[in-house]
């Protein structure tokens, strides 16, 4: 038996299982649609695993009322050049980067919110210094392709510097005029 899961995805492909033989029925070629990427990037401590749980629920109710508006989004990738070169080789062709979600934030905020998250969340790299160690690498190896989107207009930038309510009205924005 198929998962619920499974089986939206499966609907979103244009795929869809008969209840009899339980084998793919395949639809016409032409409903398949690439699917749209959203890359969420910003520095440690911007706030993406919080807006990203946030967004997905607002994903689930705009799909179950639109199956053509799907967006998958990925959380902090393409770190790097590598990544984005292995992103380009495997994925041409084969789905769009609709755009970039680029959480703003001041390092040193960023440091803060990580070092309370520390408090509770057993993580041993939220400590000051390995914190300033991450963001350099964010600062050497990411915000580069940060900036390589921005060049390409791609780049939909947010100030996380604000509260979660905040941060997330201003997500529910871009995605409401993005589609």
């Amino acid at each position: 038996m198929l998962s619920r899961c499974d089986l939206r995805l499966l609907h979103l492909l244009g795929l869809s299982f008969p209840l009899l033989t339980r084998r793919p029925l395949f639809l016409c070629p032409h409903r398949l649609m690439k699917p749209l990427v959203v890359f969420v990037l910003g520095g440690p401590g911007a706030g993406k695993g919080t807006q990203c749980a946030r967004i997905v629920e607002e994903m689930d109710q705009t799909m179950a009322a639109n199956a053509q508006k799907n967006k998958f989004l990925i959380d902090g990738f393409p770190r790097n050049q590598d990544n984005l070169q292995g992103w380009n080789k495997t994925m041409d062709g084969k789905a769009d980067v609709s755009f970039v979600l680029f959480f703003d934030c001041n390092n040193e905020i960023c440091i803060e919110r990580c070092l309370e998250r520390g408090k509770s969340s057993g993580r041993s790299d939220d400590n000051r210094e390995s914190l300033e160690k991450r963001i350099q690498t964010y600062l050497q190896s990411t915000k580069p392709i940060i900036d390589l989107y921005e060049k390409m207009g791609k780049v939909k930038k947010i100030d996380a510097s604000k509260s979660v309510d905040e941060v997330f009205d201003e997500v529910v924005k871009i995605f409401d005029k993005e589609g």
